[in-house]
């Protein structure tokens, strides 16, 4: 019989499993895997940070639609994936993260580079796992790849001491199904329930349907598509369901919530039916609960039950993978009103009040760089952020055609996600132009992946809207804290174009808005990664608003 270790055992159960890629940085606890890692085709792509490695495999997993996997060592490299895992939780990603643990003599003796990972992780992981017996690997590798990838997607942790991966093992061969009877998630609809929607849309004078990224995960943009020109309802978006409908749709009314367009917000507030389908009814969205769609009768699509009835009582709820419950709407036979007028009174609101910006006099406004990114790559490229002012004017202004080309952190909303997500994104579809748009706050916190876009010569295209401030702390503070603008501007920078040089990078810094075109229009055609520096205006806000602890018919600045 074969001797093997551990490690072998992981590696030969991740190749059962097609894993093709993997993000990750070694230390000590996960020595013997990076051993047997080293003479075995998987990819590894040696991020500079785990913190790097684990947004990464976000992006891969939001694009590919595949999980993504991340190596971490015991102690600091574990706690430095808590992050990413608690985002990869919020926005429903599929990942399976393992790290090392210290051996198992020591584990509870605060032996060097210890944490309790299992502890830390259970609040923000789907599953977590700590491997007690080395014969126990192939079953819990196969079980944590099923388990996040079925039902709604989401992290599994698997923690394995080093003696584990280390010791020898006779090969073990499992061939046995998985069997977890805690643990069988729904993913097809009650037809009754889903009779009881249609029954709904018929009787409705002003339906609208509220789109969220569980549309995206199931792939199910098709459906989709077909349901909604079956239908004619009206269609407004959450943040991470920008593209499962296309932007440039009759029927499309944009985002909703917090700095979503008034129209959307309208619609929402005028519906008398309000179809939710993969979304979470989240505060962004919603604002104040007290006035949510208080004329609407609610139904929510959700492959989560937890979900429904959450935040918003919801007579219809639909337990269901997205693209299995549309697929039987849309065998269903609609004898329902005309809804031209409902939609006219909306094209009225969107007309009426769009999204507007200052004149910039010169300088380069946020809202035109969007907008000139948007036109260099056709509307076609991936485009991934962080979070604050920048996410907002691309949620804005990039006008999503295409499903599955935004890759954002709505729910943790984390600052720093953006780049390496872009790096898992553009390993997970290489040809195509993926373009990310950070502010310099956020990029500063991740910058320091420049060395993996350069060793992989990966041609993402790094835009940095550079306000030289924490933009949305800064106008948070403007609007509720009478300009006292503590800790938000950031005078001292580096040269981010010498910064990108030094990692052999090319850089352009564009302060004029007559060059902007130009250099976007250079960096974009070329095959090879690109930093372009783009000094806005620091003093502008995203706009319309509703404040918090508003509704959100009480937006703010919804004209100059």
């Amino acid at each position: 019989m074969e001797t093997v270790t551990g490690s072998d055992l992981l590696i030969e159960a991740l190749q059962k499993e097609g894993v093709e890629i993997i993000f990750g940085y070694p230390g000590g606890a996960v020595l013997p895997i990076y051993d047997a890692l080293y003479k075995n085709p998987i990819r590894h792509i040696l991020t500079r940070h785990e913190q790097g490695a684990i947004h990464a495999a976000e992006g891969y997993a939001r694009i590919s639609g595949k999980p993504g996997v991340v190596f971490g060592t015991s102690g600091p490299g574990a706690t430095n994936l808590v992050t990413g895992i608690a985002d990869a939780m919020m926005d429903s990603l599929p990942l399976v993260v393992f790290t090392g643990q210290v051996g198992q003599n020591v584990i509870g003796t605060d032996a060097f580079q210890e944490a309790d990972v299992i502890g830390i992780t259970m609040p923000i992981t789907k599953h977590n796992y700590q491997v007690t017996k080395i014969e126990d690997l192939p079953r819990i590798v196969k079980e944590a790849f099923h388990i996040a990838t079925t039902g709604r997607p989401g992290p599994v942790v698997v923690d394995i001491p080093k003696n584990i991966s280390a010791d020898p093992v006779v090969s073990i061969q499992d061939d046995e199904p998985i069997n977890l009877p805690g643990y069988q998630p729904n993913v097809t609809p009650n037809l009754l329930q889903v009779q009881k929607l249609v029954e709904a849309i018929n009787q409705a004078k002003r339906p609208l349907i509220l789109t969220g990224a569980g549309i995206l995960h199931a792939r199910a943009s098709d459906a989709f598509l077909e349901f909604v020109n079956q239908t004619k309802i009206p269609v407004v978006s959450t943040l991470l369901g920008l593209g499962a409908f296309p932007a440039s749709h009759p029927l499309a009314f944009g985002m909703a919530g917090m700095h979503g367009s008034y129209a959307a917000n309208m619609a929402i507030c005028e519906a008398d039916l309000l179809i939710n389908i993969g979304a979470r009814f989240d505060d962004r969205l919603t604002g104040s609960l007290a006035h949510f769609a208080k004329e609407a009768v609610v139904a929510h699509i959700d492959i989560d039950p937890a979900e429904i009835g959450k935040n918003v009582k919801t007579p219809i709820p639909i337990v269901s993978d997205a693209r299995l419950a549309l697929e039987s709407l849309n065998k269903a036979e609609y004898t329902t009103h005309s809804f031209e007028d409902w939609v006219a009174h909306l094209k009225d609101y969107q007309e009426a009040f769009p999204y507007w910006e200052t004149e910039g006099h010169g300088a380069i406004t946020p809202q035109t760089l969007i907008k000139l990114i948007h036109e260099k790559t056709n509307g076609e490229a991936i485009v991934t952020t962080d979070v604050g002012q920048h996410q907002m004017w691309t949620a804005q202004y990039y006008g999503f055609n295409q499903p599955n080309k935004w890759v954002t952190s709505g729910g943790l909303g984390t600052m720093g996600f953006g780049f390496p997500a872009a790096i898992g994104a553009q390993l997970a579809s290489p040809k195509d132009q993926v373009v990310a748009i950070v502010g310099d706050g956020g990029f500063q916190m991740t910058l320091q992946e420049l060395a993996v876009i350069k060793e992989f010569n990966l041609p993402v295209k790094i835009v940095i809207c550079n306000n030289q401030t924490l933009g949305m702390v800064r106008q948070w503070q403007e609007s509720f804290y009478e300009k006292r603008y503590s800790e938000s501007l950031i005078p001292v920078q580096p040269d981010f174009v010498k910064l990108a040089e030094a990692y052999g990078i090319k850089g352009f810094k564009v302060e004029d808005v007559t060059e902007l075109s130009q250099q976007l229009e250079t960096a974009l055609r070329l095959s090879e990664p690109v930093l372009i520096d783009c000094r806005v205006r620091g003093e502008e806000n995203v706009t319309p608003m509703v404040a918090p602890g508003k509704g959100l018919h009480q937006m703010e600045g919804v004209t100059p």
